[in-house]
């Protein structure tokens, strides 16, 4: 039987009392200095199949000989998977002094970070605070308070609370990874006590891709249906400007420079290098860690854990020349996506998925439940009572060329003016340009059982070569091939779009003419379209008096048909504040993190505003490298020489060296004087030589 665990007693705190920072590694080496331009300790293990892990459940190894006669490498932290909250771990260790080997199944890393948004949603961030946002520190919490309900929980929502914002300052001050501000995006939800009307979101600044010099070939690209010819777009003045290339003669100039380079970088490098939202994401975190010594290795399965004495010690990789233990003397974090693509979990925990298959998510097709069966198999358990077990987003399924269907999320011009949502019986069932999750939550409530969940966005072509619609691009992008294969339906009249969706033509005409009565004057009294900041930020602005409500009267009409899917999974392995995972009994389980996905989300199930994915991965990534490395961590109780480790955390994010904020570090596993450590550069160029790398 496991005794209970105490926050000083996990493997992965053995080597070092709570606090005591730590430079170097135990045995086998530490980490190579950190320089501006280090090539990237990258590796590929060859042609192993992307597949995770064959045959369902994977065993947990007991010993290092179950992983056959060789003998086994080691290192300090085993972080298996390569997205933020796996990347997030490996450079906050690494930065601690641990030797950090981060292994993928996939021959590209970046996860579903790199095919996302890039948005993370970080409470009193600095960043929002240097522009001037000093807020409430109970506002957010009050928030989540009210959002969540009785799934708030409150150990874990003070760690990601108190802990973000630390984050945020840690990465800016000590590794490649920028942030750009978001200080006018709003709170979903604009009525519920609490919520923000801007300064809690942080984006990745641009970064030009050549800067990862060997990794290049290793991050994954941008999703191809969100990007122009593989450009990736960032929301606000970049995406404006994209929409206003015939309205604007400044547009027009940045379109021009931004397509123009893109066109060189094709024929120069066979991909984007300009790099936005999650792949930029991605790509400062991949440099930070390679210049801190972290490996990350592609081809690389995690097929089981090595647990010893009811403690993790690593796990067991494949390899092109068979299974490998990889001992991890402070443990292993688990980061590999969640299981949006895992049918058999899909069919237990979705609704309307008789079969698993009745779901399309955005999310990368490796994301397939690898973390979770891990962490059961050591005894952690996920969690199910979440309020839904996935971050819900409506999808069109896009017919490319190459007979490939892709997944498009409806995130944007479900807010312009001019555009509703119907059913088969032509009526709406919800206010459109509210959140992702919501309209897909209505969706879900209106389908009666046995029917289909599906919906079609309807609007007139003026709207489509004004804001585009779905995959098919505004003007001067044509059109009319998306058309033809069958993605837009088409109509003349309402009548006949209605007759080429399959949609109940009297339903959707009595539809239109209310919607059409009342949206002349800039109303929708039926759903209260433009009623939230969140709403309003969506629209239009140059539309008035509602940016988020036209009439749909003037054909030619277009429509898209629209599914239930998702950016990711909520339903995630039970972890503590410390991001250690539970076992059955709510005990951490010695030696096993958790970050992203494969952590149940600290936001319950609920949607309470964009970035609540990212910015607990990114968080919790952070945390769970912190307490591997024998760091004290924000929000939780500590005492000691955890409360000093805390402290001197604080100050080094503040731009203190490491030296004043509270001395040395110490080498894991040994006494004495902490190795020579680098002076910080200054402050504000992109990766630049990382602070505190060991000599």
């Amino acid at each position: 039987m496991r005794e209970h665990a105490e926050p000083d007693t996990s493997a992965a705190r053995r080597d070092a009392p709570p606090g005591a920072a730590m430079a170097g590694a135990a045995a086998g080496g530490g980490p190579t200095a950190a320089r501006a331009g280090a090539e990237p300790a990258t590796s590929h293990a060859g042609a192993e199949p992307a597949t995770g892990h064959a045959g369902g459940k994977p065993a947990t190894s007991h010993a290092a000989t179950a992983a056959g006669a060789a003998a086994p490498e080691e290192c300090d932290l085993l972080v298996i998977g390569s997205g933020a909250g796996g990347l997030a771990a490996a450079v906050t260790a690494a930065f601690h002094g641990l030797r950090v080997i981060v292994v993928e199944k996939e021959p590209v890393f970046g996860g579903a970070t790199a095919w996302s948004g890039g948005w993370m949603w970080v409470p009193r961030n600095p960043l929002a605070r240097r522009a001037g946002i000093e807020e409430d520190p109970e506002a957010p919490r009050t928030y989540l308070r009210h959002e969540l309900g009785n799934r708030y929980d409150a150990a874990r929502v003070e760690a990601f609370l108190e802990n973000g914002p630390r984050m945020v300052a840690f990465f800016e001050a000590n590794t490649a990874l920028q942030f750009e501000a978001g200080n006018r995006i709003c709170d979903i939800h604009g009525a519920t006590p609490g919520a923000g009307t801007g300064g809690r979101s942080v984006i990745a600044a641009p970064y030009d891709a050549r800067r990862l010099g060997a990794l290049l070939p290793r991050l994954r690209r941008p999703m191809r249906e969100t990007t122009l010819l593989g450009l990736g777009i960032q929301a606000g003045p970049d995406l404006a400007a994209f929409m206003n290339a015939t309205r604007s003669a400044r547009a027009a100039w940045h379109v021009a420079r931004r397509v123009g380079r893109h066109l060189y970088d094709l024929a120069r490098h066979g991909r984007a290098t300009q790099l936005v939202n999650g792949s930029a994401l991605v790509a400062r975190l991949a440099r930070s860690a390679a210049d801190l010594g972290v490996e990350i290795r592609v081809s690389s399965p995690a097929r089981s854990l090595i647990v010893e004495d009811g403690a993790v010690r690593g796990a067991v990789i494949g390899t092109p020349d068979g299974e490998r233990a990889i001992r991890a003397r402070r443990g292993v974090v688990l980061a590999s996506g969640g299981f949006p693509h895992e049918v058999a979990r899909r069919r237990e925990l979705f609704p309307n998925t008789p079969t698993g298959h009745e779901h399309w998510s955005v999310a990368v097709p490796s994301a397939t439940g690898d973390g979770l069966r891990l962490g059961e198999s050591a005894g952690g358990a996920v969690d199910r009572t979440l309020a839904s077990a996935a971050a819900w987003c409506p999808v069109s399924l896009v017919p490319w060329p190459d007979g490939t269907v892709g997944h498009f999320p409806h995130i944007i011009e479900r807010a312009k003016p001019g555009i509703v949502a119907v059913r088969r019986d032509g009526r709406r069932f919800v206010n459109e340009a509210d959140g992702y999750y919501d309209v897909v939550a209505a969706l879900l409530r209106a389908t009666p059982p046995g029917e289909e969940a599906a919906a079609w966005l309807v609007c007139t072509r003026a709207f489509q070569r004004r804001y585009g619609l779905g995959v098919s691009k505004p003007a001067p992008v044509p059109v009319a091939p998306w058309i033809r294969a069958g993605y837009i339906r088409e109509g003349r009249t309402v009548a006949e779009l209605a007759a080429a969706c399959g949609i109940d033509p009297a339903g959707l005409a009595a539809t239109l003419a209310e919607y059409n009565r009342h949206a002349r004057r800039g109303e929708d009294p039926e759903f209260g379209r433009g009623s939230t900041p969140y709403n309003r930020y969506g629209g239009d602005a140059s539309v008035t008096p509602n940016p988020c409500v036209a009439p749909i009267e003037t054909g030619p009409f277009y429509a898209v048909k629209v599914v239930p899917g998702s950016f990711g999974t909520f339903a995630g392995l039970k972890a503590d504040a410390e991001a250690r995972v539970l076992d059955g009994a709510g005990r951490p389980i010695p030696g096993l993190y958790a970050a992203g996905s494969d952590m149940a989300s600290v936001m319950g199930g609920y949607y309470p505003a964009g970035g609540i994915n990212l910015g607990p991965a990114m968080t919790f990534g952070f945390i769970a490298g912190r307490h591997a490395a024998g760091e004290a961590v924000a929000g939780v109780a500590a005492t000691g020489l955890a409360e000093a480790g805390m402290a001197a955390a604080d100050a080094v994010a503040d731009g203190a060296s490491p030296e004043t904020a509270g001395g040395g570090r110490a080498s894991p596993g040994a006494a004495g004087p902490a190795p020579p450590v680098a002076a910080a550069p200054a402050r504000g160029e992109a990766g630049r030589a990382v602070r505190g790398a060991v000599a």
